[in-house]
């Protein structure tokens, strides 16, 4: 039987590595999506040399740490290790190790079961700066989207091609925020470029702020497209509540409305 036909570790305990990797998974998907089916569900499980069912509980049990789903009344999977809840408070605030870290033992599994280094998703001149780079905005990305639900915070948008995770504080300024899901907001295109550029920001109450300057040069079109969202609430995340302090510091150091 080759490597990657290796039979399910049907009761098998955790190790850290391992459970680095469901973490990992655990933050890139809505918790609604964490079943056997789930494509990226199985593909992890194959990695690891696990059944779906069990990668699908394992996320199961990190869900039931989540304080934002205890929030919302959703219990998770009890049972969790000691293990499960050291992985948690390592990396649930340490967003760019985590990233770091999954991505190498995830390209070492990659190798271990023989798929194609395309798969990898990494070319053979890439730099590691670089890659670090791409691993952390895919992870991000990815993160954010989920935590919306794939839909824009603003206008409730749902083509994902269409949506951005946008950077409260930018990649450029906030190193210890480039992976942070907490540093991010999923917009549109359209509300992504106004953010950026200081023409809408989000109050203490999470309503949408447009710059006066913005909102009086909007023509009747600009207005049922754009300025109608001027005072609406964002829909909220369903984790990875966006950073009071960030969105703050956007206020003061961005927005063109002070």
């Amino acid at each position: 039987m080759g490597e990657d036909q290796r039979p399910p570790r049907y009761g098998a305990p955790w190790d850290r590595e391992e459970l680095i990797l469901a973490f990992d998974l655990y933050c890139r998907i809505p918790f609604a999506n964490t079943k056997a089916g789930n494509p990226l569900v199985v593909e992890l499980a194959r990695l690891l040399g696990r059944s779906p069912a069990g990668v699908a509980r394992k996320l199961g049990n990190f869900g039931s740490l989540d304080p934002a789903l205890r929030k919302r009344q959703i219990g998770g999977l009890p049972h969790t290790g000691d293990l499960d809840r050291a992985v948690w408070r390592e990396f649930h605030s340490n967003w760019s190790e985590l990233v770091l870290q999954a991505s190498q033992l995830r390209e070492r599994r990659i190798q271990e079961v023989g798929q194609s280094a395309e798969t990898l998703r990494s070319g053979p001149t890439e730099t590691l700066a670089s890659r670090k780079v791409r691993v952390g905005q895919d992870f991000f990305r990815e993160a954010v989207l989920s935590a919306y639900d794939e839909r824009c915070c603003v206008t409730g948008l749902r083509i994902r091609e269409c949506l951005i995770a946008s950077h409260i504080v930018p990649w450029s300024l906030a190193e210890e925020g480039r992976a942070d899901p907490h540093n991010g907001l999923c917009l549109s295109a359209t509300f992504d470029r106004l953010f950026d550029r200081g023409f809408m920001t989000v109050d203490t109450d999470l309503r949408v702020v447009l710059a006066a300057s913005l909102r009086e040069g909007l023509d009747r079109r600009g207005r049922q497209l754009v300025g109608v969202y001027h005072g609406r609430p964002i829909a909220p995340p369903r984790r990875f509540a966006p950073s009071p302090v960030r969105l703050e510091w956007h206020r003061q150091k961005v927005f063109r409305g002070q």
